[in-house]
């Protein structure tokens, strides 16, 4: 599959209706009263493994809301987190329906959450929280440019605290992080909540990053104490799967994540994650696998 510009046609679909929600959100979540929360490590996860599940969500339900936890930064220079920021922006701007060209900071403050300052911005119906952690790089072992902070190290207790790579907080221990994104999914008075994110469990979704996986446990700690629906999403095992969307399903995911990929590029083409590794690339826009916890 190749990656044309499809944003017109993204925003046609979802216009149209042509892409049933019944097959992807499951029905509690296409209630009014439901929003749809979207918890992932990086800026281009939720539109790899759930972006056809979100476009649905935010067209038919209740506001949505999206939590990044990490500044997605592998380690590198503040130039290259915040381009993924306003990458996932835009993306952000395709699902809800408006033109891409305003994918910037507009409509972007700090707020205050349980002590801790976080980037929050508002893209029509929705909002983005952006925690600013560490990347954990694939081992969860982090990098040195912010000291070996990882989510992975602190859910362990291998460190004690861990520092948004912008300086703006820093969370004391695993349980404050915990709490502060509880927070972020309780901030909405008056609905449920049904939470989307990476699966866990390793038998599931074998081989994934470590901020996917801590993400999922974070969340999978979350569900046992508060009344929330959850939806487990397969992650880097989708390409062990077969192929499960249909071509309008593959084209609304591919357009969202190209609006993702081409505002990258905008400032350095070299950063393209489809140019990396476009064959996998290519099988996520083919394939979404969710679950319910307790089931396969």
């Amino acid at each position: 599959m190749r990656f044309p510009r499809l944003i017109t046609n993204a925003l046609l679909l979802i216009a149209s209706g042509a892409v049933s929600g019944q097959s992807l959100v499951n029905s509690l979540s296409n209630t009014a009263d439901v929003r749809n929360v979207f918890v992932v490590a990086h800026q281009d996860d939720w539109q790899l493994f759930m972006g056809d599940v979100a476009a649905q969500a935010v067209r038919t339900t209740a506001p949505a809301t999206f939590i990044y936890l990490t500044a997605g930064d592998d380690g590198r220079d503040s130039v290259y987190w915040n381009t993924r920021e306003r990458a996932a922006l835009r993306s952000t701007r395709v699902v809800v329906g408006l033109a891409t060209s305003g994918s910037d900071t507009t409509g972007c403050t700090s707020v205050p959450v349980l002590e801790h300052s976080i980037r929050k911005c508002v893209v029509g119906n929705t909002k983005s929280f952006f925690l600013r952690l560490p990347d954990g790089k694939r081992d969860g072992t982090g990098f040195a440019r912010h000291d070996y902070q990882s989510m992975r190290r602190l859910g362990t207790g291998k460190i004690k605290t861990i520092t948004a790579v912008d300086g703006s907080t820093s969370y004391r221990g695993w349980k404050d992080l915990v709490s502060t994104v509880d927070a972020l999914i309780s901030d909405s008075a008056g609905f449920r909540s049904v939470v989307h994110t990476t699966d866990p469990s390793v038998v599931v979704n074998p081989h994934d990053h470590f901020d996917h996986r801590m993400t999922g446990r974070l969340i999978e700690e979350l569900r046992r104490q508060r009344n929330f629906v959850v939806r487990y999403y397969v992650g880097y095992a989708l390409a062990t799967r077969a192929d499960n969307r249909s071509s309008e399903q593959a084209r609304l995911k591919t357009a969202i994540f190209t609006a993702y990929d081409e505002e990258i590029m905008r400032v350095n083409k070299s950063w393209s994650a489809y140019g990396e590794h476009p064959g996998f690339y290519s099988e996520c826009m083919r394939r979404t696998y969710a679950r319910t916890p307790g089931t396969r």
